[in-house]
């Protein structure tokens, strides 16, 4: 009887043990290793050096506030291995080379973003100072953030650790990325493919408080076909601006009130009928359920300022590179 029972003690203990390091392994499995204040003692100045290089770009090029911010966006949503996560993985950066094909010429991509030369300055600085310490990943998603708050938007504390990718994908940059004349379903699934939810989608677009469009991307708001919330005067301004010589190139304010200023005014001007692109008048004109939440946020800017602040935390920890994944890239346009 003694036997069986200390037997029986020794399963139990041995059931308890492999329960605990299954657990353990389990949970070290899911964890994404990103944390506040990362580089406090390996490279103190980081974030300092990247806030003073974002307000000297903004200064000169009141634009670039919006094209560094797009820049964190367009990463997250080109994912090279084509999972269900957005990757933040600074992918989006690689030069193309004799053999190797980059993001950049991606039809959502080409001439539409920039800001390049700001990270490399960046970049450059970091490695002075720290060297390899810092990723491109990090420095992506730490120059939106202070891009949001030097344009008068809310701060929030961004979490570090990512790494950088050692590939890229030009298919997926071509169809993950939202267009310009998306509807609402067609949104909902984009942002659903990389992991963030309806309201991630409304609230996230908010981030067209700031920058500008070619005509080409919001043409189809010039026909006069966009039902009865079109505002005429908008819609003459925008046909004169366009009809110029080099009209597809020419840019206009996606947010024409206060369009260097990170606030609200995005979804007014949706209720307005002043939505430059199309996929983002549809928020208010496709979808009833998709129109109250814009109305919320249009009625209270610090209930926009926080859930996006929420919105891109979300954004900044999908699918992440950590660990011994991926490296710290010495220079952000090429791999190691």
């Amino acid at each position: 009887m003694a036997k069986c029972l200390i037997l029986c003690l020794c399963m139990v203990m041995l059931s308890i043990n492999v329960a605990r390091a299954m657990n353990e392994t389990c949970i070290d499995d899911i964890s994404i290793v990103l944390q506040i204040d990362l580089y406090r003692n390996s490279c103190p100045e980081a974030e300092s050096i990247i806030f003073s290089s974002v307000e000297n770009a903004v200064s000169q090029d009141a634009r670039m506030a919006a094209s560094l911010l797009r820049l964190h966006f367009h990463d997250c949503f080109v994912n090279a291995s084509h999972s269900l996560t957005c990757s933040t993985n600074n992918m989006l950066l690689l030069d193309d080379t004799e053999d190797f094909v980059g993001e950049k010429t991606a039809p959502p991509n080409l001439n539409s973003l920039r800001g390049f030369e700001v990270i490399d300055a960046i970049k450059s600085e970091l490695e002075s100072v720290c060297p390899q310490t810092v990723s491109c990943a990090d420095i992506l998603a730490t120059v939106a953030r202070d891009s949001v708050v030097i344009s008068g938007g809310p701060s929030w504390e961004v979490e570090m650790g990512r790494k950088d990718s050692l590939g890229a994908s030009k298919e997926a940059a071509a169809n993950n990325i939202p267009g310009p004349n998306s509807t609402v379903p067609i949104l909902v699934a984009k942002f659903q493919n990389v992991g963030l939810s309806f309201n991630d989608m409304i609230v996230l677009s908010g981030a067209h408080t700031l920058g500008m469009a070619r005509c080409s991307t919001f043409s189809a708001r010039l026909q006069g076909s966009n039902g009865p919330d079109i505002n005429l005067d908008f819609l003459q301004n925008l046909q004169q601006l366009c009809s110029q010589m080099d009209g597809n190139s020419r840019l206009a304010q996606l947010d024409l009130v206060s369009p260097a200023t990170f606030d609200n005014q995005y979804y007014v001007n949706l209720l307005s009928g002043e939505g430059l692109l199309p996929s983002d008048q549809a928020l208010v004109t496709d979808d009833y359920q998709t129109r109250q939440i814009v109305l919320s946020y249009a009625e209270d800017p610090l209930v926009f300022f926080e859930d996006f602040k929420s919105s891109m935390l979300k954004m900044g920890s999908l699918g992440v590179l950590t660990g011994t994944d991926g490296e710290v890239r010495k220079n952000c346009r090429v791999v190691n």
